[in-house]
């Protein structure tokens, strides 16, 4: 196993090492929160596809899949391949077009300031509760092929990863990401078929599969299954539209047309690439059908089915698909701790405040989430309510934000509480139905009642951009065909 520590330590310092290299590019707080807005074609997606490709999927949702097969995974990869191209389609081109570094800063703009301290606080709980399920994963990896304690895997992932998200801001994560999504593919490609060919092929694997383990819709048809069948589409396919780390990458690119098009080839890459994970879980039903912990079953099949060689590709693809999101999250937490939540303690902040106050915060969100994986350590259950919270409380007024006019502040501030309160409340009285689809649901009908009895008393603001300019509103819908899309001037 020497070869597979020397790997992966040339990994961590290349990490390390790219971060220090993304440092020198970041002079302001833009730098720092979206790379100048400028980031190209081939890095919105590298950064995109690797955020997506995490260790909920390669470890969380292999897991899963190997206990339930397709239909326990329907939230990730499906629905969080949903959520890229619903993003591309109804708000990359406005969230762009808007020029602001955080999803906050549209709360702020298009309602007040109570939503925007309403909108950053779930951010910062949604994210330090997303970044612990990442460290969970990263620990489980390292305990896995070194047999340290989780405690001391998590540890070090935590400290490499706030290295480098703190030196080099969202330039360092782009970077990064499209090293880690190429580790990450190289790997799944190389691995996948090898394991396969362990398990006796295609129409062996297929053969010695329970029945319904490839089904994609409940077995048991009643009304109670298919409300949480439907959570699971969209708790993460409709309430990752308001995440911090999605917007950040929208408004990095360097126009519209980029991060719409990004999205749009970011969907086809993770939904390509997110299957195999899951394919991989159903093959551990075969190979290790005794294993005790099912999030294991990745690390372990290619520890003990795979060539030293490929061992050491794609442990460090493990551990790139980790970072690469763990890196997102600190990083999307941070900005809004920086750029928003700066304000109420120091009115006006100067740009140099900005980045400061951004690059600090990122030690205090990786403490925080070290704290949450250090005590729940289910991947998947993590990372699924994690957005549960921004399903309820942030994804309803975002989207009236952009399409609906007579959005108001109490509309807003009703759908955010509304929403919040029924996803806390529902699971006291029943367990039959999901309470975030059902908070969505209130806090949809809360904006809307409310918005329309208050319109008089309360006006609705028009979208505006960074610099307080009113928004064009036309072009809004996204191009399916994204190369030929036009970017508003």
């Amino acid at each position: 196993m020497t070869e597979v520590y020397i790997g992966i330590g040339i990994y961590l310092l290349v990490m390390l090492l790219v971060g220090y290299a993304a440092s020198r590019r970041v002079s302001k707080a833009a730098d720092f929160l979206v790379a100048g807005r400028s980031l190209p074609l081939w890095l919105t997606v590298g950064t995109l596809s690797a955020t997506w490709f995490g260790g909920g999927t390669v470890l969380g949702a292999a897991g899963t899949a190997f206990k339930k097969g397709f239909i326990g995974v329907i939230a990730d990869p499906f629905g969080a391949a949903l959520c890229l191209l619903l993003a591309g389609l109804f708000f990359a081109r406005m969230l762009r077009r808007m020029s602001v570094m955080t999803v906050v800063d549209v709360f702020d703009s298009r309602y007040d300031k109570r939503t925007g301290f309403l909108a950053a606080v779930a951010t910062i709980v949604i994210y330090v509760g997303w970044t612990g399920a990442l460290l969970v994963s990263f620990g489980f990896v390292l305990q896995t092929i070194t047999g340290i304690s989780t405690e001391w895997a998590i540890g070090i992932g935590t400290v490499i990863t706030l290295i480098y998200t703190m030196v080099g801001g969202m330039w360092a994560v782009a970077w990064t990401d499209f090293l880690q999504i190429i580790l990450v593919v190289v790997g799944l490609l190389i691995a996948f078929p090898i394991l396969i060919k362990e398990a006796g092929g295609v129409a062996a694997i297929i053969s010695r599969l329970p029945d319904g383990s490839f089904s994609m819709t409940p077995e048991e048809g009643g009304f109670s299954n298919w409300l949480f069948y439907i959570r699971a589409w969209i708790v993460i396919g409709l309430g990752n539209i308001a995440g911090q780390d999605l917007m950040q990458r929208c408004l990095a690119a360097k126009d519209e047309k980029t991060a719409q098009t990004g999205l749009y080839i970011s969907t086809g890459v993770y939904l390509t690439f997110g299957l195999i994970p899951i394919c991989i879980g159903l093959i551990g039903t075969l190979l290790m059908p005794d294993i005790e912990n099912a999030e294991f079953i990745v690390p372990m099949l290619v520890i003990e089915y795979l060539p030293t060689t490929v061992v050491v590709i794609f442990i460090s693809a493990l551990l790139a698909a980790v970072m690469s999101s763990a890196d997102s999250a600190i990083l999307a937490t941070s900005s809004v701790i920086g750029k928003n939540l700066i304000s109420y303690v120091r009115p006006d902040p100067t740009d140099a405040d900005i980045l400061k106050w951004s690059r600090w915060s990122v030690p205090v969100v990786t403490i925080l989430a070290l704290i949450v994986a250090l005590y729940f350590q289910n991947i998947y259950n993590l990372l699924v309510d994690a957005f549960s919270i921004a399903l309820v409380s942030l994804f309803v007024p975002l989207t009236a934000a952009i399409w609906w006019k007579r959005a108001n502040v109490p509309g807003a501030l009703a759908s955010m509480i509304v929403g919040f309160v029924c996803w806390l409340v529902v699971p006291l009285y029943t367990s039959a139905v999901p309470s975030d689809l059902f908070g969505m649901v209130m806090g949809i009908i809360a904006i809307v009642v409310v918005s329309l009895a208050t319109q008089q008393s309360s006006k609705p603001r028009p979208l505006r951009n960074a610099e307080g300019v009113e928004l064009a509103l036309e072009n809004r819908f996204g191009n399916l065909s994204p190369f030929g899309a036009k970017t508003a001037e």
